[in-house]
Parts: C-alpha cells; structure tokens; sequence
C-alpha cells in the first residue's frame, strides 16, 4: 500500500456527494422522487433500490407514487417504505402505492433534523477512515524506509487538513440542510 493523496481526496469527496444525495432525499414538506433513493426493497430473496423495483414519479406537489413492476412486490415495497424511517404512509392501489407527503409538523422536523444528523456523521466517518487509511500507508512507507520522518511528518498534516476541510464541509451542509427543514 502506497500513499496517494489523489485517493485519499477522492474518498472524501465520494463521502461528500453521498451526503448531498441522501440530503436531496430529506424533504421538506414538497414530494419529490429523490425522497426514497434511500428506500431498499427486500425481494426475490435480496435487497434492491425501490427503482429497481417499479417506477418512482411525483403527480403532483404532495404526492409520489410508486408503479410497482411485479404485482406480487407491491406488499414488500410497501413496508420497505413503511420501514424507512421516513415518516410515510404508503397506501397501495392495484400495483400503484401512493404516498401522500404529510406536513411537517414540528416534530416531524425535529425528526428530520436527527436523520440529517446520522447522515452527516456517516459521511465524517468515511472521511475519517480515508483518513486513517491514508495515515497507516504514511506510517508503513516510513517504516519501509520509503520516506523520512520528516516527509511522514508534512505528509500527515496534509491529510490531517484535507481531512479538517471535508469534515467542515459535511458540518455546514448539515447546517444548511438542518436550517431548510426547520423553516416553516
């Protein structure tokens, strides 16, 4: 194993945009499609993203409805849906589910703000294990012979800042994000 910082950025990055994805999925009152990129659907004996399953559309402002392609899914989607800790009721029709999107109350807001919080911490989780990866390559490459102390040293406080820049950028997404979900 070899230090490469590139990697090490690209990880951190990769962990930033998961976070973006699962924050555009944290609504705020309006439907949208991306609300259950998150949702997995256990069927034919694995786990599968609900658009694999059926087809995910908004008809209108507070409504998404799921067109559940095999009929004898339509139980399994819907308590994935129930299950995903979103706070939905899905109501299913023939083999369309409908999902009306509550208003948020202040404690569905508060809750919203929690599961915004997971998934910032997760985030900060993969950046710091990208960031310890990197460190154990450092430290081996040192022990090798590879490079000196002092390289071991620089090239650490590198990544210790890549590693303090990505974490302050999850921070005020969550920020942002937890501010657009309390606003009313």
């Amino acid at each position: 194993m070899s230090y490469n910082k590139n990697e090490i950025q690209q990880r951190m990055e990769k962990a930033v945009e998961v976070l973006h994805k699962e924050f555009s999925g944290l609504r705020t009152g309006r439907a949208s499609a991306n609300l259950l990129d998150t949702v997995v659907v256990d069927m034919y004996g694995s786990k599968m993203p609900i658009n694999q399953v059926g087809t995910v559309a908004v008809p209108e402002a507070r409504m998404i409805t799921v067109q559940v392609w095999d009929a004898s899914g339509v139980k399994s989607v819907e308590k994935a849906i129930r299950d995903s800790g979103l706070g939905l009721n899905p109501m299913p029709d023939g083999n369309t589910i409908r999902i009306p999107i509550p208003d948020l109350n202040e404690e569905r807001r508060t809750e919203l703000t929690k599961v915004a919080g997971k998934y910032a911490e997760s985030a900060r989780i993969s950046v710091r294990n990208a960031r310890r990866d990197g460190m154990d390559s450092l430290k081996k490459m040192e022990k090798e012979g590879d490079i000196s102390e002092d390289d071991h040293k620089r090239l650490s406080d590198e990544v210790q800042k890549l590693t303090d820049d990505y974490v302050g950028r999850i921070d005020n997404m969550l920020a942002g994000k937890e501010k657009d979900i309390m606003t009313v």
